[in-house]
């Protein structure tokens, strides 16, 4: 059974299907019967008879065609002239193809089955056979008859590919069906095809630039070759059709920056503005479109040096990062953080720079101000911006490098991604390290790319060796040169030759002179690691043997050979990468609390962690936390204690509501950087509940180290651990059973557990008396120069010295050692005693006494003469 080639629409408006078994035409329809108008999918039909007849969609089904041939005999039903302005085709072989799978950059989208509309006047071999074509590539496919059917059509479904019959004029104009549909906003990635008569062999070939001119995309020389048809449907879904569904898809991608709360500027080669986003106009103070086409003006107050720096880095097609002025409408200057990304274009060469702008510290509130002067608002737009400065403070205090720093220019952690080139050109003082790394630069000019990457390792090392200023020890300094040294330094970032400071490196970027493996690791490196079990283990040699760089070896080390990784389900790659960011983040230009420190503590919580009494509680999840709290527990530590940053209102102590300060930053800190980059996360494959329970034990255990809860955490032990413990030992050896059960219910309880890594960590946090007497020696020295600076900074500040014994004129190293020791060290060490407990601690309070002795009698002895 089938229907005849057309529908049939009576003057009272029935619409129904004359049955007909001869009938071949690939047009299926089926009876309706609605009065005046109908409904089915796909179909569009107006009558001479009923023009009230609203248009109305045919019922898609399945049918079956028996041969080639077709019927084009024109019907008529009782005297009323039917004209089918669009039919939808149904097609057996529909459903061959399916949704495919395309990406555009990082995106991945899913293109569903091709929608043709065929806008054919009359039904002929021509359009019977890009209908067969349909059917043969699964395309869906509708027929119009009129321009108007057939623009009603395209803006109900959104057609990938318009087919125009342009070989007869007398039905209507190809050009304009072209035209109606490209004004739509639909039609812009849309492919639309002309199809034109044959050409004459003894004439010239038409030009096809008036059909570009009117709108069509391509030209199709009339054939009714099923497979010909094919074959160009294949052509367009594989090339433009393909094009501009992943061009659609990028209107979400603008979406996104339209609603994007950064500043976000596209510009040219030429640095003429291609795009920017509302974000970047509201900053600015421009209105829409005004920016569009220009050059942004430039601010005076941005040195020569500088925009010759950022040329020369982006015009390599690096990334560069910094503070910028940049000019508002108004005229006045605005200190911007700017990241500026090249973009390669046409012919491999950089085409469009895209930059991300956000107001820098308290030009926040004057970018909002403006806008609201500008705009005269005050509800929404004052909301907004209340909102812009709490997530900047937020996004700030997290980032911050330094609470006490000296300086308005010091640029925060957000800024870290720093071009190598741009951290060369941005020294003010040239030394002759600098000329050095100039020459390597101009070599890279014209380097092939694997000579050029070879060069950019050897900056890095160059970089990471700190060949940029002088090593000053911290025995032999003079006190005056170290606080001025230390105040230059004390927002944590690196310092190159001059005064000029740079961000620190992004380690998920580049490449530093650190291991690949454990296997590559210099011998002399190797040698000093193979100790590292022992209490013993000699972390200042490893400090210097890699040039300040120690926890990132020692890390390797400890946590490969404690399961980290496969715990994790990370690479080594991915392991070594966030130690190295990890690193970078503490501050080198601290005596105390540096990067040294936390391998210190990382070294001595491995150590408590391989004792059986600790073992045989503490599960894999606890060992990982405990070995990440350890890395990451002083984070970016400013070199000042939280009184301090109570004491000078700092930012991040309004944050944190003077309470755990920097250890609240630490541990907040730690887990921001990691997320940051999947080249660095640790935790990006383990599951959302494990990755809780890890983060809530890690965020525990640092802020567990904050001194001030000091005897509640070491009571809790005592009284919920040691005591218990005791109680049931005492028990035990006045009877024949041993109550071993109950022991190991004491110690394995989930409240417990969290008391052991806590006393743990704090253990770790504080072991330096317990090391060997030249390590003890040292560390107290460290800590009391960053107290003696603290001190410093407090009398030049008119705030309370909130440390007067650590005056670096009268105080005395060893009485203030053995003070610590009576006062922390004892108590906690007795309590964690049988646990782990390092070997020592009586002698070393034994050798600081003597040591105090000593000096107390010598100064008597000067005092005299």
């Amino acid at each position: 059974m089938g229907c005849a080639p057309s529908i049939h629409v009576s003057q009272s408006g029935v619409i129904y299907c004359r049955d007909s078994d001869e009938s071949n035409s690939p047009h299926q329809t089926t009876t309706i019967s609605q009065g005046t108008a109908a409904t089915l999918h796909g179909l569009f039909i107006k009558t001479d008879a009923a023009d009230s007849i609203n248009p109305v969609i045919t019922y898609q089904s399945r049918h079956s065609r028996n041969n080639s041939h077709r019927d084009r005999g024109n019907e008529r039903s009782g005297g009323g002239h039917v004209r089918i302005e669009a039919e939808t085709q149904t097609s057996r072989s529909s459903v061959k193809v399916s949704s495919t799978e395309q990406c555009v950059g990082p995106m991945r989208l899913i293109q569903g089955p091709i929608q043709v509309l065929l806008v054919f006047a009359k039904e002929d071999s021509q359009s019977d056979a890009f209908w067969w074509a349909c059917d043969r590539a699964g395309f869906s496919c509708t027929i119009a008859r009129t321009p108007e059917a057939a623009l009603e059509s395209f803006l109900a479904q959104h057609h990938e590919v318009v087919v125009v019959d342009g070989r007869h004029a007398r039905y209507f104009q190809a050009e304009v069906v072209c035209q109606l549909i490209r004004a739509t906003k639909p039609s812009e990635n849309t492919v639309i095809v002309a199809v034109v008569p044959q050409n004459p062999p003894d004439q010239e070939e038409p030009s096809v630039l008036p059909l570009l001119c009117a709108g069509f995309s391509r030209r199709f020389v009339e054939s009714s070759s099923v497979a010909r048809c094919y074959n160009e449907l294949l052509q367009m879904q594989h090339g433009e059709v393909r094009c501009h569904f992943k061009l659609r898809a990028c209107n979400s991608a603008f979406t996104a920056l339209e609603q994007c709360g950064e500043a976000v500027e596209i510009s040219s080669e030429d640095h003429i503005i291609q795009y920017v986003n509302p974000a970047l106009e509201r900053l600015m103070g421009y209105q829409q479109g005004e920016l569009v086409g220009k050059e942004l003006p430039k601010s005076d107050k941005n040195r020569a040096e500088l925009l010759d720096t950022i040329n020369n880095c982006i015009n390599k097609g690096k990334e560069w990062q910094g503070v910028y002025y940049a000019q508002r409408k108004t005229g006045d200057s605005m200190k911007q953080h700017v990241k500026i990304t090249p973009v390669t274009g046409q012919g491999g060469k950089i085409r469009h720079f895209v930059a991300i702008k956000k107001a820098y510290g308290d030009n926040n509130k004057q970018a909002c101000k403006s806008q609201r002067d500008e705009r005269g608002c005050e509800g929404p737009l004052q909301i907004e911006c209340q909102c812009q400065r709490h997530r900047d403070r937020r996004k700030d205090s997290v980032d911050s490098r330094s609470l006490s720093s000296r300086g308005s220019d010091a640029p925060t952690l957000h800024n870290r991604r720093y071009s190598s080139v741009a951290r060369i050109h941005s020294m003010t003082i040239e030394a002759p390290i600098t000329k050095v790394i100039n020459i390597i630069n101009a070599a890279q000019e014209s380097s092939p790319v694997v000579v050029a990457e070879a060069l950019d390792r050897v900056l890095e090392i160059l970089r990471t060796t700190e060949l940029y200023s002088p090593q000053l020890g911290s025995k032999e300094d003079d006190p005056h040169t170290n606080d001025l040294v230390g105040g230059l330094m004390s927002d944590g970032l690196r310092r190159l030759s001059g005064n000029e400071y740079v961000f620190s490196k992004n380690m998920s970027q580049g490449q530093l002179s650190i291991p690949m493996t454990l296997n590559d690791v210099p011998q002399s490196i190797a040698d000093l690691l193979a100790d590292e079990e022992r209490w013993e283990f000699n972390i200042l040699g490893l400090e210097a043997a890699t040039h300040k760089r120690p926890l990132t070896y020692l890390g390797l080390k400890v946590f490969t050979g404690m399961g980290v990784c496969e715990f994790l389900n990370c690479s080594e790659a991915t392991l070594r990468s966030w130690l190295q960011v990890m690193e970078a983040s503490y501050h080198a230009s601290n005596s105390y609390h540096n990067s040294t420190h936390a391998a210190d503590v990382l070294h001595a919580t491995a150590y408590f962690l391989r004792k059986e009494r600790v073992k045989g509680i503490l599960d894999q999840l606890d060992v990982v936390a405990a070995l990440v709290a350890a890395t990451v527990h002083d984070v970016d530590h400013p070199g000042r204690t939280n009184s301090f940053l109570c004491n000078a209102g700092s930012e991040l102590a309004i944050l944190y509501n003077d309470t755990a300060v920097l250890e609240s930053h630490h541990a907040a800190l730690a887990f921001q950087l990691t997320v940051r980059d999947s080249k660095s996360n640790i935790f990006k494959n383990i599951d959302r509940t494990q990755f809780r329970t890890l983060r809530q034990a890690i965020i525990d255990m640092v802020l567990a180290t904050e001194m001030t809860r000091h005897f509640e955490h070491v009571n809790k032990f005592v009284n919920s651990i040691n005591k218990p413990m005791a109680a049931i030992e005492e028990s035990n050896s006045n009877s024949e059973n041993s109550d071993g059960e109950g022991q190991e219910n004491i110690r394995s309880s989930p409240e417990n557990r969290l008391l052991i890594k806590r006393m743990m960590i704090k253990c770790a946090d504080v072991a330096n008396p317990c090391r060997p007497l030249e390590l003890c020696i040292e560390w107290a020295g460290r800590i009391s120069e960053e107290y003696f600076a603290q001190t410093d900074e407090e009398k030049l500040q008119g705030l309370p010295v909130v440390m007067p014994v650590f005056d670096r004129n009268t105080c005395s190293v060893p009485k203030s050692q053995i003070s610590f020791i009576d006062y922390f060290i004892t108590d906690m060490f007795d309590a964690w005693d049988g646990r782990g407990s390092p070997p020592g601690r009586c002698s070393m309070w034994a050798s600081w006494s003597i040591v105090h002795c000593m000096l107390s009698f010598l100064s008597t002895v000067f005092s005299v003469y």
